[in-house]
């Protein structure tokens, strides 16, 4: 859930009107492509953003017109992660932020359709989750990705406690962790955590030959495929969700993660003290 974005000046809950949606929706031969929007704050995922995306994920399952999802963010970041930013950040997260989170991963996981991140930038916390549980990861040069949670007094989320381990290993997704150090997209391609790495140029070409592939793919062979393989490597995925869910609820009250927040958008050190 945590984010290392920089504290948006106003809540996107007081936007006008006429500004442009926190998530693009664009369905065009047969590819639904949900675009997070929110590039003055690096896409930090805003509760009303979380919620339609979660919503657009689950409604992708039953589309007929709907042959491939893909999900990316604007202005040259994935996404900084859940929104953090502004005073008393730590009260606004309760059960249901971690129950919009699981059905985010949820959703990209069961969807019996390929899901495409196409990763430019920054990918962090529930967001970076979001990302290591598509079935496709197109990351440009310049992305990293990175679990800041240590960072704020938070533990892992967005499956990622499993999905990171399965792809990568228990000593660097430990290392991720608990040490909060960002993965430059060249690494994590070299390590087996992403499954294609685009420089600057040929980054866009890159995704668009990835998903018009798959969507002349076979659609009952693709959904077969992406079950069986997540079956074989996520076996406690639906474990790892519910564990997170219940570590996140607690530490949500701790002095800690208070503590973190505030030292986030104070922009200083945290002071920990096990409380």
């Amino acid at each position: 859930m945590p984010t290392d974005a920089p504290a948006p000046a106003d809540d996107p809950a007081d936007s006008p009107a006429d500004e442009l949606p926190e998530l693009l929706v664009d369905l065009a031969e047969g590819v639904l492509t949900l675009t997070m929007n929110r590039p003055e704050a690096m896409n930090a995922m805003s509760g009303a953003m979380s919620l339609r995306l979660a919503e657009e994920l689950e409604g992708a399952r039953g589309r007929d017109d709907v042959r491939v999802v893909v999900l990316t963010g604007a202005g040259g970041a994935f996404s900084a992660g859940a929104d953090i930013g502004g005073a008393g950040a730590h009260e606004r997260f309760d059960v249901r932020s971690m129950d919009i989170a699981n059905r985010i991963v949820r959703a990209i996981v069961e969807c019996p359709k390929p899901v495409v991140a196409a990763v430019d930038g920054i990918a962090a916390g529930v967001s970076c989750g979001a990302a290591l549980a598509a079935d496709l990861v197109v990351a440009s040069e310049r992305a990293a990705f990175l679990l800041p949670f240590a960072k704020i007094g938070f533990m892992p989320d967005g499956g990622t406690t499993a999905s990171v381990a399965a792809s990568i290993g228990r000593a660097r997704a430990m290392r991720m962790a608990l040490l909060a150090e960002p993965m430059p997209a060249a690494e994590a391609y070299a390590l087996g955590l992403v499954s294609h790495l685009a420089d600057a140029d040929s980054y866009e070409a890159t995704v668009a030959s990835v998903v018009r592939k798959l969507g002349r793919g076979a659609p009952l062979a693709q959904t077969a495929t992406k079950k069986a393989v997540n079956t074989a490597t996520l076996p406690g995925w639906h474990d790892a969700l519910e564990r997170e869910r219940t570590g996140q609820v607690v530490l949500m009250r701790t002095a800690d993660v208070a503590e973190g927040m505030a030292a986030f958008n104070e922009r200083r050190p945290p002071v920990f003290r096990g409380e």
